[in-house]
């Protein structure tokens, strides 16, 4: 594993690692915006052809469990979307040009 990759891995772990849960119960409103937040940068990735499959499971996980009313559980689970998003685009930028000093010469 490279150390760019090793940095990105470390960053989303930190940004999950942030999530803890508020003190309030969230709600529909909460979760929807925490949703929109996710597939934005979900959206973002993709395009960048780096969308992780564990953030499309991430974001799957957070709509079941709102499905299901838990809006507790699907606000977290969508906020850790948008993390794992988000550090996906980040090891895109890092390893744009982080392949050229693996590059056998």
């Amino acid at each position: 594993m490279s150390a760019a990759m090793k940095r990105s891995f470390t960053l989303a772990m930190l940004l999950a690692l942030g999530l803890a849960p508020s003190a309030r119960a969230a709600n529909e409103a909460d979760y929807k915006a925490a949703y929109a937040a996710a597939e934005a940068a979900s959206k973002e990735a993709a395009g960048l052809r780096n969308q992780w499959t564990v953030t499309v499971s991430t974001m799957a996980a957070a709509k079941k469990a709102a499905d299901g009313g838990d809006f507790d559980r699907a606000t977290a689970a969508a906020k850790e979307a948008e993390a794992l998003a988000k550090a996906s685009i980040f090891q895109a930028a890092s390893e744009k040009e982080a392949w050229k000093a693996m590059e056998i010469r």
